[in-house]
């Protein structure tokens, strides 16, 4: 075993202090259990303070043994992402083998699918978070070997304090290369009744669409406040086909949890149980992907967020648009605005949220259109990346342990200055004799800010600057 950890000393941590942060594993912090063993809550001294984390306490009586605890070590030190369950560290010592991980205070999808105090909107944000997650495991830019879940569940979509959704338990997950449409043949079917692909356990042929469907299954799950299934007199009953007639035959009032039916844009729930659908689709061929499906969500967040619409609020939009806008209800209004609109001219509008300011810059110069609401959404958009005179790429943040992101001729390079650390970029132009700098800082988060000021950009020829182009908005 101590081969395979090798790699990974700097995450062990002793078994005495799991012991003290557990009270010995006393059954008062247990905050979760399974197949897998017990999940434990404990508190770790750190210099800030005491922090809160999970641990993990696999049960090797119950066939949990070497390669799960190997694989998730693994995984999650590899994959890190702000919608994955983050690993801590590890314990192997004697017959303990045990993994800690941050605490997601407020437990998993799963518990509270039925809360009627969950709106349709914070439903909607997990949603998106989780497809965020499981969308970079499966990388589709094809910049690392993909991973393939394998139990996507609402039990292993974890929420923390601000309910943003984590996937979580890598115990049962493939890896397969990446930029290949490739099939995994697994000799066992693995994963959870009702969530499980119907191909995958017929042919036993594991793809990323085995993925896809499992999360559609959630997404049906969050729509009826409901888990897929329910066990009566020793009998498995799964509801994903009765959900699926009832999508089909419009009677969608069967199935959706009364507490949203007053809350739902009528766009938004479309929005939304389409996508839900079109992951169960019998083809894998005609799943989507899960960046489409991710899309999908926002587009549904998006309509929904705009169910108070008031055009008041945006007459500085409406009046600026060119052409003009020309609409008979809110409803229609909306769709528009929701499409993208163009405004004096393609320039930006200034908006009233003093805190956007300090970006103005940024959007000029941004390529495609930027539309937004508040600081959080254009921070959401600037965190993405963007294009700049439609050649470059920038993103406005990058985890810092990514220290060379290569992008075309846009490259990131990091040196040490100081007692702190500054990022440096370099535009590097044609034929790469010659290169250009800017300044970024690090934040207290480890996370590198955006300090470009945008009023010029590098042309590809030379070292002289051009005008910024025009730019417009767009959801």
């Amino acid at each position: 075993m101590a081969t395979y950890l090798s790699g990974f000393t700097h995450l062990e941590i002793q078994l005495e202090e799991i012991k003290t942060a557990t009270n010995n594993f006393d059954d008062s912090k247990v905050i979760g259990a399974g197949g897998f063993g017990k999940v434990y809550k404990g508190e770790l001294s750190h210099p800030e303070g005491k922090i809160e984390v999970a641990f993990k306490r696999l049960d090797r009586k119950h066939g949990q043994g070497d390669p799960e605890f190997f694989k998730e070590i693994r995984m999650l030190s590899s994959y890190k992402h702000d919608n994955l369950i983050s690993l801590l560290g590890y314990c192997s010592e004697g017959n303990e083998m045990i993994l800690m991980y941050e605490y997601a205070s407020r437990g998993s999808l799963e518990r509270i699918l039925n809360d009627s105090a969950l709106t349709w909107t914070q439903r909607l944000k997990i949603c998106i978070g989780a497809s965020k997650g499981l969308g970079f495991l499966h990388d589709p830019n094809g910049t690392q070997q993909r991973v393939l879940h394998c139990d996507i569940k609402s039990a292993n979509i974890l929420l923390d304090e601000s309910l943003n959704g984590k996937v979580a338990d890598f115990g049962l997950s493939k890896i397969s290369p990446a930029n290949q449409q490739c099939s995994l043949l697994v000799t066992t079917p693995v994963g959870t009744p009702g969530y499980c692909d119907p191909l995958y356990m017929n042919t036993y042929q594991l793809t990323k669409e085995s993925d896809v469907y499992s999360f559609g299954v959630v997404l049906f799950e969050v729509l009826c406040g409901r888990v897929c299934y329910e066990v009566s007199d020793r009998k498995l009953k799964i509801f994903v086909p009765y959900w699926k007639k009832c999508y089909e035959q419009k009677k969608l009032d069967d199935i959706i949890f009364p507490d949203l039916m007053q809350q739902m844009n009528p766009s938004s729930l479309e929005i939304f149980v389409d996508i839900a659908y079109q992951c169960l689709h019998e083809s894998r061929e005609q799943r989507p992907t899960m960046s489409v499906v991710a899309e999908n969500l926002k587009m549904a967040l998006n309509c929904q967020e705009l169910l108070h619409f008031k055009p008041s609020e945006y007459e500085q939009i409406i009046q600026a648009a060119d052409p003009p806008l020309i609409y008979k209800s809110n409803m229609e209004l909306i769709q528009t605005l929701t499409k993208g609109v163009r405004v004096n001219g393609g320039k930006t509008v200034e908006l009233h949220d003093q805190g956007l300011k300090e970006y103005q810059d940024i959007v000029k110069a941004v390529s495609q259109s930027l539309f937004y609401k508040s600081l959080e959404e254009l921070k959401e958009l600037l965190s993405i990346g963007f294009h700049i005179n439609n050649h470059k790429t920038v993103e406005h943040e990058q985890a810092l342990d990514d220290e060379e992101v290569s992008n075309g001729r846009l490259q990131w390079t990091m040196k040490e200055k100081d007692s702190g650390k500054k990022l440096l970029k370099w535009f590097h132009v044609d034929k790469g004799q010659k290169t250009f700098e800017m300044g970024y800082a690090v934040d207290n988060n480890g996370k590198k800010c955006l300090m470009f000021s945008a009023r010029g950009v590098i042309e590809t020829e030379g070292l002289s600057f051009q005008s910024l182009p025009e730019s417009r908005f767009f959801f």
